[in-house]
Order: C-alpha cells, then sequence, then structure tokens
C-alpha cells in the first residue's frame, strides 16, 4: 500500500512539469563548464528568446550584469598590451561568465512568466529530490567503501573521511559540498514558507549531510529571525525541529565537527593561544648530561677498565644465539568468563591523518619553491597569521587602493586581483584546469591572494577553513570592478529585487541568506547557486502578486 501511494503521488507531481526548466537546471547548475554551455544552446534552441528587456526604468532584469559587462570593458581597454596578449583570453573568458549570467537569468524569467506558479513548484520539489538523492548516493558510495555506518566518526584510511566527510556530499551539482548546502539551505526557507515538513527536513538533512559549518551558522540566524518575528504555529514547529535535527547532528553524528568549530572561534577570532602540543616520547629531548667530572689517576683507570668491560660484554651478547621466548597473550575477560576482544588502536598512523602531500596540493607546493622570491608570505616558513585569511584578504584590498588610488573607480580588473577567473589562469588548477600555455598571473595577484591561499591551502586540511579562503563575492566586484561595481551590486542587483519587497514573503530572508553566502565564494562565476536563487525570487514575486490581484 505505501508503494502504490508513492507512486501516485510522484506520477501526480510528475504529471504537470516544466520539463525544459528541470533539465537546464540540472544541466546548467553541473560544475562543468562543458556541460553548462551546452544545456544553454540547448535551452536557447528549445525556447529561441533574446528580448532581455534591460532598461533604465522598470528593467526586466538586474541591471548589475550590463554594467558588469561595461566595467570590464573599459578595463580591458587599458589593461591589453601587445606585451601581455595571454591576457586576452582572461578577458574574453572574463566576459564570456558575464553572458552565460544574462543567458541564464533570461530563461529563467521566461519559464517563470510562461509557467503557472504550481508548474514551476513541482519542478523545483523535483529538482530538490533528485539533488536529496544524489547527496544520499554520495553518502552511501562512503559507507559501502569503509564499512562503516556512521562515516563522519571514522578515522581509518588517514582520516581521509571523518570530519572532511561532508565534503565529498556534492549532490547533483557535482561542484563543492558549499554549493550543495546553499542550495539545501534555500530550500529548507522556501519549503518553510510553503509549510511542507518532509520537503523541509529533507532539505534539512542534506544540508546537515555537508557539515558545511559557515551555510549552518547563517541559516540557524535566518530561522530564528523567523521564528520571532515572521512564522505561524506550524512554522515555529518546523523551526525547532530543524534547530533539534542539527543539534542532534552536531553532538552525536558529527561531534568532532562541533569541536572544530568552538575551536576555529577560539584561535582565528578571539586570539586564544594554542595549547602546546603534546611530543610523542620520541619527540622529548633527553636530560642534559651532567657537567664533566675531572678524575684523578686511578679513577681514569678504573673508568677504563669499566668500559672495555662493557665493550666485551655487549660484543658477546650480539654473538650468542638465544632463543626469545614469547610471554603468551593474556585474555581480557568478562565475570562470566567470555573474551573481550581488544578494540582498535586509533593512536595508530592508519588512523590519523597523513603526513604525506597529497597528490592535489603538490603542484601549489611546487609553485611555491619556485616563486618564492614574489611570495611574501609563503616564502616564511613560520608564517603565524595574526587574523583569518578570509580577513587579510580585505586587508589586501585595502592596501591596493591605497598603493593605486587610480583602480578605486573601476578595481584592477578581471582576473587580476580576487576571481575565479584570476586563480583558474593561474594553471594550477585550483578552479579548473586551464591551457598552460595561456598562463596569465597579474603580480598584484601573486603577491596578495594568490600568495595567501598558496600559504593556507598547501598545508594540512586543519587550514583549508572557509575561513582562511580569500573566495567572495564582494571582494572580487570591489577589487576588479572598483567601488562602481560594488555599488552597482548592491544598487541594481540586490536592489532589483529588495526594491520589490512588498512582492516578496520568502523572498525576504532568500536575500539575507545570498547576501551573506556571497562572502563564501565567487558564486556570479559559479554559475549554480545564483541561477537557483534567481529562479526562486522571480517565482515569489509572480505568486504574491497573483495572490493580491485577486483580493
Amino acid at each position: 500500500m505505501p508503494a502504490k501511494i508513492i507512486t501516485h503521488y510522484w506520477e501526480k507531481l510528475v504529471k504537470d512539469l516544466d520539463w525544459k526548466l528541470l533539465v537546464f537546471l540540472l544541466l546548467f547548475l553541473n560544475v562543468k563548464l562543458a556541460v553548462k554551455i551546452p544545456a544553454i544552446m540547448l535551452i536557447y534552441a528549445l525556447q529561441f528568446d533574446f528580448k532581455f528587456g534591460f532598461s533604465l526604468k522598470n528593467s526586466r532584469l538586474p541591471l548589475f550584469y550590463p554594467i558588469a559587462i561595461i566595467i570590464a570593458v573599459i578595463n580591458g581597454l587599458l589593461n591589453i598590451s601587445v606585451e601581455n596578449t595571454n591576457y586576452l583570453l582572461v578577458w574574453l573568458s572574463g566576459i564570456s561568465f558575464w553572458l552565460l549570467c544574462i543567458l541564464a537569468i533570461h530563461q529563467i524569467k521566461l519559464a517563470v512568466e510562461r509557467n503557472t506558479v504550481e508548474v514551476i513548484h513541482r519542478t523545483i520539489v523535483v529538482f530538490f529530490v533528485i539533488n536529496a538523492l544524489f547527496s544520499l548516493f554520495n553518502l552511501l558510495a562512503i559507507i559501502l567503501e569503509i564499512h562503516n555506518i556512521n562515516p563522519y566518526t571514522y578515522q581509518g584510511e588517514y582520516q581521509k573521511y571523518f570530519i572532511g566527510t561532508g565534503d565529498y556530499i556534492k549532490g547533483i551539482t557535482f561542484d563543492t559540498s558549499n554549493t550543495n548546502a546553499v542550495i539545501s539551505a534555500i530550500g529548507v526557507v522556501y519549503f518553510l514558507d510553503k509549510s511542507k515538513p518532509l520537503l523541509l527536513l529533507m532539505c534539512m538533512g542534506t544540508l546537515l549531510l555537508t557539515c558545511s559549518n559557515f551555510v549552518n551558522i547563517t541559516l540557524l540566524c535566518i530561522l530564528l529571525m523567523l521564528f520571532i518575528f515572521k512564522s505561524t504555529r506550524d512554522q515555529k514547529s518546523l523551526i525547532v525541529a530543524c534547530l533539534v535535527l542539527l543539534v542532534v547532528f552536531m553532538v552525536k553524528i558529527s561531534p568532532q565537527n562541533n569541536q572544530y568549530v568552538i575551536d576555529t572561534v577560539k584561535y582565528s577570532f578571539l586570539h586564544e593561544k594554542k595549547p602546546a602540543p603534546v611530543l610523542p616520547p620520541a619527540q622529548i629531548a633527553p636530560p642534559a648530561k651532567p657537567a664533566k667530572t675531572i678524575l684523578t689517576p686511578e679513577q681514569q683507570k678504573q673508568h677504563t677498565a669499566h668500559v672495555y668491560l662493557d665493550s666485551v660484554s655487549l660484543v658477546l651478547a650480539r654473538t650468542r644465539k638465544t632463543e626469545v621466548v614469547k610471554a603468551p597473550v593474556k585474555m581480557v575477560t568478562t565475570n562470566t568468563g567470555r573474551i573481550i576482544l581488544p578494540g582498535t588502536n586509533i593512536n595508530t598512523a592508519p588512523y590519523q591523518s597523513s603526513t604525506l602531500t597529497p597528490p592535489e596540493q603538490v603542484p601549489l607546493v611546487n609553485f611555491i619553491s619556485a616563486h618564492k622570491n614574489m611570495l611574501p608570505v609563503s616564502q616564511q616558513d613560520n608564517y603565524k597569521p595574526t587574523l583569518p585569511g578570509k580577513l587579510l584578504t580585505i586587508l589586501q584590498t585595502a592596501d591596493l587602493f591605497h598603493a593605486h588610488p587610480a583602480k578605486i573607480a573601476l578595481g584592477a580588473g578581471m582576473g587580476n586581483f580576487s576571481s575565479k577567473l584570476a586563480f583558474k589562469a593561474t594553471g594550477l588548477g585550483v578552479s579548473g584546469s586551464y591551457p598552460a600555455k595561456f598562463v596569465y598571473i597579474n603580480p598584484a595577484f601573486m603577491a596578495n591572494h594568490l600568495d595567501l591561499y598558496l600559504n593556507f591551502f598547501s598545508k594540512r586540511a586543519g587550514f583549508h577553513s572557509l575561513t582562511n579562503s580569500p573566495f567572495s563575492v564582494y571582494d572580487q566586484v570591489v577589487s576588479e570592478y572598483g567601488v562602481l561595481g560594488l555599488l552597482a551590486l548592491f544598487i541594481y542587483y540586490f536592489g532589483f529585487f529588495a526594491s520589490q519587497y512588498q512582492l516578496l514573503s520568502y523572498g525576504i530572508p532568500l536575500l539575507f541568506l545570498m547576501a551573506a553566502v556571497f562572502f563564501a565564494d565567487y558564486w556570479f562565476e559559479q554559475l549554480s547557486v545564483v541561477p537557483f536563487f534567481e529562479l526562486l525570487l522571480f517565482l515569489n514575486i509572480k505568486e504574491v502578486s497573483l495572490f493580491k490581484s485577486t483580493k
């Protein structure tokens, strides 16, 4: 009977979907650019339309995108030179990313305009279900590999999973786990507004599997805000259920992640001193030898005799063949005589993090060795940062403008200081592959954000946290597009949606969510989270408009 109910519900759900939109989302949100571009070509072949509707007044789409392209063109004319032709490919790639953003948001807007609210809603539900299933498959694959039901506490295989298990829960996009976390958090807010408890808990569970502390904390703040200011009794119950799930996961499923959050706050933001590491016995320095005393002639003879006899005894001991008899291992038993098998010794090497350099970090280490003179931070063997890497990047951007006031208005140009494109063009494989003969690294980027990234991410996994990553939309926009670009982001992107606040319900907490998430990565260049966020905002505006028009 339950199977028939599920089958009936599924048939009813997929009966009326926008299949073009669903396929577009599944393909375009994929991490590979080789999948995104065919997705754009396919959707425009099925739905040919280039009427974007940009205008200074009542623009159909956010003006931020064309403004970013205009600033990029101006900077390109200033930065491209005959001596540095490699930058031409970087510049063209940057323009292409912004054009893809425009093409994607236009198709998303068309889908909302041409379908009913119910059709879009069902399409979104199916997308979230598919993403949750893929995330579950990611987890099951790990469990089958390690033969342990909880990989979040499994320390074997040199802690391949353990606290980093969430990094492998990538979902349908096959992108980073942070991408999956943000999409799942969007689903929590969306289904909370719709009062859909099963779908809400599904998205919350997917989010928790990714172990994204930053997204968890951000969503927690938004849920508490909704609990206090804007929620029904049923929604308050769902919020409490989400909080209970979060606490249970942090305490029971992944307790070491809970401790990691506490340590990060204490050592990175409160500037508490880390306790001195306890060295194993082999590393403890032996006690200093007492000062040599002056011996009398008679004492010297006795000392020589002792040394001679000790040497003879040592030689005889080495030459004799003696049989070593091993003592039988004593069995540990209970009071009833039941034998207790010894447990796994987690202090042995296979249960500790590997001290070998992972293959993906080898290019970073080699790059540091080859360019030490150009890397002020990474060249220091014992560098101890006073602030998290994320905050240090802000100071580096401020120093850029202080040293080059002419760049304040329009920035340093695409790929020249802080962007996924800048990291990609290094050829280090940080943000995808790049042709070696066209590698481009701006000196300012080399000595600042790249240097900082290399310093943290060439070390052990404990340094690879979001707090040390220089990736940020805000830093990208202000450093490469200047103050004008940052103003355009706030006025013509966030302002585009916020100006219609009277037509937003769940759109308002989603705006707060994205405003926070923009600190975490170069999301416009990711071409994943942003289009999905825009879909829900356009849908929210349409459904509230229709609701108000019928009153």
